[in-house]
């Protein structure tokens, strides 16, 4: 990677230039520029890649409701080399009475997947790099799974420690079902964050986010500032138009439509991370993404809850981030990563937003919501960039 610094002071600079080879397959250069009227910075990623990224999954993998099937039923799935990697962290005390969870439909018992653990909840996450490294906690979006970091995290894991979790309800965390242990609240996601970051690190750490969950996060920021160095956001809902679910995510909060759809892999999974960007998805990947809706109901319940809480609170969570970030108080630096080819969140207003509240953007054209899928290796590359910079200030 060739780098041009025609200033050594990373955020004095008027103009920094560096060249990489992009996750997405072609060089890619940033142009970084200091606004010295306030503290905001712009950082703008240029590719020149015309390329689709990935094939197209064949919907014919699996039929979307069965528990098996598709190319996988009777050999290794690329989900379980994914769990290989992994490990099983449990933080966050479990509440509710302790009864046997029911389904909402028939009020039948549901099966062990879908009950509370006996006292602390288990995270599902992956870690590369050395323990005695800075650690860097990459937390996934709605609705989605630590693998959509599969790309970033060898990049980073060369000078940090990295880890990527999977929230409860997600992946291969636990999933109870919603009243009965966890009741998939925003405030409940702020606190369980909380809880995972105190279990896994006593360090300061950098945090990455993806899209709506940035709500939840900047609020566990503002509780716990002295925990983080940098906070580096991938789309998130900042402008009042954002602060409202598209339809593929809120149809799954929709009285019993909900509780159907979010029970089919094909809507749950592939279509949420397929319909807001570029990224279009190979059947290994598809495998991994589906496999926690193949194998239990317990996935779809707790998407169904997660959608109708989501729906039922983003505005007031999304009010309250904006009010966070452009608090002249707020002192852990922010960087806004925006992806331009996002189908649900518009791009208009974003860069007004961060040059008023003077934090840092990084445009990467090429990129749509899910920036960690469209150009992880990048993505990876950019946050050791403004991770390591900061540092000297």
């Amino acid at each position: 990677m060739a780098v041009h610094i025609h200033n050594p002071n990373f955020f004095h600079t008027h103009r920094l230039r560096s060249s990489l080879t992009s996750a997405c397959g072609s060089p890619s250069s940033y142009l970084f520029h200091r606004h010295s009227a306030s503290k905001y910075h712009s950082f703008i990623c240029k590719s020149n890649n015309k390329d689709d990224y990935l094939i197209d999954a064949p919907v014919s993998v699996g039929d979307g409701f069965s528990f098996s099937g598709g190319k996988y039923s009777d050999q290794p799935s690329p989900s379980d080399e994914w769990l290989k990697q992994g490990k099983w962290v449990k933080a966050h005390r479990v509440g509710g009475s302790g009864v046997e969870a029911k389904d909402p439909i028939f009020g039948l018992t549901m099966g062990a997947s879908s009950q509370a653990s006996k006292d602390l909840f288990r995270w599902f996450c992956v870690e590369s790099g050395s323990v005695d490294s800075p650690p860097v906690i990459l937390i996934h979006g709605f609705p989605s799974q630590a693998y959509s970091y599969r790309k970033t995290l060898p990049v980073l894991s060369k000078n940090y420690r990295a880890i990527a979790f999977d929230w409860l309800g997600f992946g291969f965390s636990d999933k109870p079902q919603a009243g009965y242990g966890f009741n998939y609240t925003m405030d409940e996601f702020v606190s369980s964050l909380e809880s995972f970051i105190d279990e896994v690190t006593t360090s300061k750490v950098s945090l990455v986010v993806q899209g709506y969950f940035s709500t939840a996060v900047v609020k566990y920021a503002r509780n716990r500032p002295d925990k983080i160095k940098n906070l580096i956001l991938l789309n998130p809902p900042l402008t009042p138009e954002h602060a409202k679910l598209p339809s593929t995510l809120s149809v799954f909060s929709n009285f019993l439509l909900g509780e159907i759809f979010s029970q089919d892999p094909l809507r749950a999974s592939d279509k949420p991370l397929t319909s807001c960007g570029p990224y279009k998805m190979k059947e290994d990947d598809a495998m991994v993404y589906r496999r926690p809706y193949l194998t239990s109901g317990s996935s779809g319940f707790a998407l169904n809850a997660i959608s109708r809480s989501m729906k039922k609170e983003l505005k007031k969570y999304a009010e309250e981030m904006r009010t966070s970030l452009m608090d002249k108080n707020w002192k852990i630096p922010i960087t806004v990563c925006w992806g331009q080819r996002d189908r649900w969140l518009s791009y208009e207003g974003v860069e007004d937003f961060c040059k008023s509240s003077g934090h840092n953007l990084v445009e990467m054209p090429n990129a749509g919501h899910h920036v960690q899928e469209d150009c992880g290796e990048e993505l990876g590359g950019i946050i050791s960039r403004i991770i390591s910079k900061s540092a000297l200030f």
